[in-house]
């Protein structure tokens, strides 16, 4: 038996490494693996149309959500609205009621000094 040399090695290195270029390029040609190549680009196809579908469908969800909480929140300004115009008026009503309240109050005292005043001054024309 012979021990190798540094040619016998630099052969054996070159021959494996033609070996495994060969079986690399069986593997890249081999029909099958073509078909398994497609069919996997085919899958990943459709899971990314479905995801892209999904993802528009979530959007499309988002969307309706805003423009329903966006006329809700438009409604309640409506309604908080017309009931502060409502309680402003229901105000407005009120002082004008204190006022007419109040200026018949005042008409009633000043009727009754009136009152009042004729009865002292008849009291001096009678000489009391």
């Amino acid at each position: 038996m012979r021990t190798p040399d540094f040619k016998d090695r630099l052969g054996d290195a070159s021959a494996a490494k033609k070996a495994q270029i060969e079986r690399a390029r069986a593997i890249a040609d081999d029909p099958a693996r073509v078909r398994r190549i497609e069919a996997r680009s085919e899958i990943i196809a459709a899971r990314n149309v479905r995801k892209a579908e999904r993802e528009r469908v979530r959007r499309e969800a988002i969307a309706r959500e805003a423009a329903e909480r966006a006329a809700t929140e438009a409604a309640e300004a409506a309604a908080l609205e017309a009931a502060r115009k409502v309680e402003e008026e229901a105000r407005e009503a009120r002082l004008l009621e204190q006022a007419r309240l109040e200026a018949a109050a005042a008409a009633e005292r000043e009727a009754l000094l009136a009152i009042r005043r004729a009865g002292r001054k008849k009291k001096k024309r009678k000489g009391h």
